[in-house]
């Protein structure tokens, strides 16, 4: 049974980061429509419905199940089990055409890697899994399995930033012809004879980050959730993004102050800026020293926020 919003006080599924900062951000309006596209621990979401009369609606997703089931029941809230980067067509399944606000935070939730059955994280041994939603069908161990050494070096650079993407990409098929790469101890066992040891949180991180991302199709389904926002915000309708790695960063920044995902500025004969947005965050909100104190895991996000005109 789904639990009543004020009863949601137990064990955090997740901590949300840069929470006031991001209710601040989307200037609520108490009977708007607003969508909390990443839902997970639902922090942000109720921190939202606190700020909603009964003319008010709250659109939560997610694509993990385990987050679904610890949603509220609220009139004012609906729950959507589904990637965001199909927001529109279930806001149109709800009869929406139109919201005031749009939330993502982009965070892995820390039920993602304190499971370890979930094979988020490389502290704990489990299985290469990564799934953000368990019904697809591509794991991480299906990914290092089946992709060729160049398709493993390409994810390792362009989704981890790894400069010696090549010789992980080659080290991890030459291991895998010679016994099954099944779980993150075995992963680990594989790339740790070439992981920097002055480097070596960062670079598995890197690695396992890398994984996540091309197995969740992140970075496409945030493309696809950017550009949606240009036709769902009214105008005046903020856009709010909690991000974690400089790719996301970038992308976010880069769609915010041009509208576009490319961040080709377009201008007018005048030279007037054409973007649909008003670029609210010129630098990216940040945490505080007190934040980062209480919530260590908060320390690379960033909030940008931007206003459809």
């Amino acid at each position: 049974m789904k639990k009543p919003l004020a009863a949601m006080t137990d064990t955090p599924y997740h901590i949300p980061a840069l929470l006031p900062e991001a209710i601040d951000a989307l200037n609520i309006n108490p009977s708007g429509i607003y969508v909390d596209a990443t839902y997970g621990g639902g922090g942000h979401s109720r921190a939202i419905m606190e700020q909603l009369s009964l003319q008010g609606h709250l659109y939560s997703f997610d694509q993990d199940i385990d987050a679904i089931e610890r949603a509220p029941e609220d009139e004012r809230f609906t729950i959507v089990h589904g990637n965001f980067r199909f927001v529109k067509n279930f806001l149109r399944f709800y009869g929406v055409e139109k919201i005031d606000g749009l939330l993502g935070d982009l965070g892995v939730s820390f039920h993602h890697f304190d499971d370890s059955q979930r094979g988020f994280s490389f502290r704990a041994d489990g299985p290469l899994d990564m799934r953000m939603n368990r019904s697809a069908r591509l794991t991480a161990a299906d990914l290092i399995a089946n992709s060729s050494e160049q398709q493993l070096a390409d994810i390792f650079y362009l989704y981890g930033e790894l400069k010696n993407a090549r010789r992980f990409a080659s080290t991890i098929v030459k291991a895998r012809s010679q016994a099954p790469i099944m779980t993150t101890e075995q992963f680990l066992s594989v790339v740790n004879p070439l992981i920097n040891p002055k480097q070596q949180k960062k670079e598995l991180a890197q690695l396992f980050q890398a994984l996540r991302i091309e197995v969740n199709g992140e970075i496409n389904a945030l493309e696809q959730l950017l550009q949606t926002t240009l036709s769902l915000l009214k105008p005046g309708g903020r856009l709010a993004i909690i991000t974690y790695h400089s790719l996301e960063d970038r992308l976010v920044k880069n769609f915010m102050r041009t509208g576009n995902l490319r961040g080709e500025d377009s201008r007018d004969f005048y030279g007037r800026n054409l973007s649909p947005f008003k670029l609210l965050t010129p630098k990216p909100i940040v945490p505080s020293e007190a934040e980062i104190e209480a919530n260590p895991r908060s320390r690379s996000a960033k909030l940008r926020v931007a206003e459809l005109l």
